[in-house]
């Protein structure tokens, strides 16, 4: 019980001990802060929004995406081009 009432005299104590801040803080630090604070929480559902989606982004692509038809073999595509040629001029 004495160590009770040593301590909440020693809380009372402090805490009547505390002024108030004779400090101005002006509109631009508010903005500042303001300005964090929303490109924190864009950047969190941003992210939370890829999470979410990139697996049906998949899910879609995946179906519409059909493996095309391959050339027969013995086509153009398989004729071997001659050592140092390439099949597109590259100009600068």
């Amino acid at each position: 019980m004495k160590i009770l009432v040593t301590m909440s005299l020693a809380l009372l104590f402090v805490v009547s001990g505390i002024l108030p801040a004779a400090a101005y803080v002006g509109p631009g630090a508010g903005l500042s802060l303001l300005g964090a604070f929303w490109g924190l929480l864009l950047a969190v559902v941003a992210a939370l929004g890829f999470v979410i989606f990139w697996p049906l982004r998949r899910l879609f692509r995946r179906d519409r995406a059909k493996e095309p038809e391959r050339a027969p073999v013995g086509g153009p595509a398989d004729e071997a081009l001659p050592v140092g040629s390439e099949p597109r001029s590259r100009t600068l």
